[in-house]
């Protein structure tokens, strides 16, 4: 038992090494006798950050329920048509963010952004709009699909038990917290081997869909438009879906200052996912259409499940294990996305300090990762947690746009400043001019629940001004001692400390233009 439990350990510190080696004292003393700085350490490579956004973009949504655009547009050609537009749309949006990650090396992603360009007010609503309902929201949703297609093999007949479901998408939450505030490669790794585990089940997918056009079952495309709706309030349905099931593509730019050579990497990894999930979402579409007729396609509550049934035969419980392991790939990607938006919040003043603090050697935020796994387990005592979804349809949109505008403004007014990738007004303009139509959308086809998803963002404004706004001597007493209090416990309690952005990243040679 002693002898596992060293070679154990040999093998975590090879994976993840938590004390600095002898080379790393003396490169450190090679640096002028500069003192290293405790900060997030750069281990993000390329092929981590495309399996990042590639594992976020591919949720459970294009295994089970691709019927949203099919529905609007009642034919396939059209739908076809839908679902390469909405490619076509996220490029523009993801183009706008490689431009803003390479000029703002920070990471946070929208917040960061709107943070530079709009100040601090319009932030601290999208951080408040995130803590309280989208994100642990979101990851609960996520959990409790992964739970529901896990368990499914045993109960071919009825539903799985309530308390079991919960249990189980609790024991995943808390499994990939542990895993990402143990060490960024190991989170990283998770999201490697279920990204591709993810595309290895799709391809097969895919595969059977082309097998059946080579074989001549090609009659769903004998008149691929026929049917198909003219009318603008259903075409503009069915793109609103479409471009729902893109969203994810800003996954990296939470992570800017983990990222390995970001001016590089940052916007390859943009270009290399986004025609890769379009063109998958594309075929995977055209094999449903090829193997389910319209009927069977709108009726069924898990599309690619009803596939798996039609042509798998025997091997059709791949489907349900892919969508969980789908579930469980988009859940590692969105805790460290939004790990990392608590933890720039924090530091920048958003949120209590200890939500800024990182592990002194192995350089995670645990405390915004456990902050972030308390909310998410939470919301899995909601009951109705689906329906929460529905009160932040638009609020994605709406900061999304309001990042790309910031884009526009810092270019009229900071002209000179350093930027590494440089688009023509043309995309960014077009971006926020079709954003400001999906967040109308949602408002006029959703208006309660969109009304009440305004209520809690604005929830914030109060806490702002207390908490933020006041200076420091009106402020509440309570407010400092507490967050005193919570940052001294969890520095000692996590072994961590506070931990302040790189300015030297924003001031490298070639920098600003003047």
């Amino acid at each position: 038992m002693e002898d596992l439990r060293q070679k154990m350990g040999v093998m975590s510190q090879t994976i993840c090494p938590t004390s600095r080696t002898p080379s790393d004292e003396n490169l450190k003393a090679q640096n002028n006798g500069k003192e290293e700085k405790i900060q997030l350490r750069r281990e993000i490579s390329l092929m981590n950050g495309i399996c990042l956004i590639v594992g976020n973009m591919i949720g459970s949504g294009i295994f089970v329920s691709p019927k949203g655009v099919l529905m609007h547009s009642h034919s396939y050609g059209l739908s076809l048509l839908i679902w390469a537009m909405g490619g076509i749309f996220s490029v523009f949006g993801a183009l706008c963010y490689a431009e803003l990650g390479t000029t703002i090396p920070k990471s946070g992603a929208s917040y960061a952004y709107i943070l530079e360009s709009f100040g601090g007010f319009l932030a601290f609503i999208r951080l408040w709009t995130s803590i309280l309902l989208i994100e642990p929201a979101s990851q609960a949703v996520i959990s409790l699909t992964f739970a529901n297609y896990l368990v499914e093999a045993f109960y071919p007949t009825c539903q799985p038990p309530y308390d079991a479901i919960r249990l189980i998408a609790a024991a995943c939450l808390c499994m990939l917290i542990f895993i990402n505030c143990a060490c960024v490669k190991w989170g990283t790794l998770v999201q490697d081997i279920f990204t591709f585990a993810k595309l290895m089940s799709l391809f097969l997918i895919i595969i059977v869909g082309l097998v059946k056009i080579a074989t001549g079952e090609t009659k769903s495309f004998d008149s691929p438009f026929e049917g198909s709706s003219t009318d603008p309030g259903a075409i503009a349905l069915a793109l609103y879906s479409a471009l729902f099931s893109y969203s994810g593509w800003d996954t990296l730019n939470f992570v800017t200052e983990e990222i390995k050579n970001p001016e590089r990497n940052l916007p390859l990894a943009i270009a290399i996912s986004m025609p890769i999930v379009t063109i998958i979402y594309l075929l995977t579409n055209v094999a449903y259409y090829v193997v389910l007729d319209m009927p069977s396609l709108l009726a069924s509550d898990a599309v690619a499940v009803t596939f798996g049934n039609a042509v798998l035969g025997p091997f059709k419980w791949i489907i349900p294990v892919s969508v969980a392991m789908s579930c469980y790939g988009g859940l590692n990607a969105s805790i460290i996305a939004a790990s990392r938006l608590f933890f720039v919040g924090a530091r920048e003043g958003h949120l209590p300090n200890s939500l800024s603090l990182i592990h002194l050697q192995r350089y995670t935020p645990i405390p915004a990762l456990l902050f972030n796994g308390l909310m998410g387990l939470i919301f899995l005592c909601v009951e109705d947690v689906f329906q929460l979804i529905n009160y932040f349809s638009f609020s994605y949109w709406l900061y999304v746009g309001l990042s790309v505008a910031g884009l526009i403004y810092l270019r009229i007014t900071q002209p000179d400043r350093h930027r590494p990738v440089k688009l023509s007004l043309f995309f960014p303009i077009i971006y926020c001019l079709c954003s400001l139509f999906l967040v109308i959308v949602p408002l006029y086809g959703d208006t309660i629940n969109s009304l009440i998803g305004i209520g809690i963002a604005l929830s914030g404004v109060p806490v702002y001004y207390m908490a933020i706004y006041l200076p420091d001597e009106r402020r509440p007493k309570f407010i400092r001692k507490l967050n005193d209090f919570t940052t001294r416990s969890a520095q000692m309690l996590f072994y961590c400390c506070l931990t302040e952005f790189d300015t030297e990243t924003e001031a490298q040679p070639g920098g600003k233009a003047q």
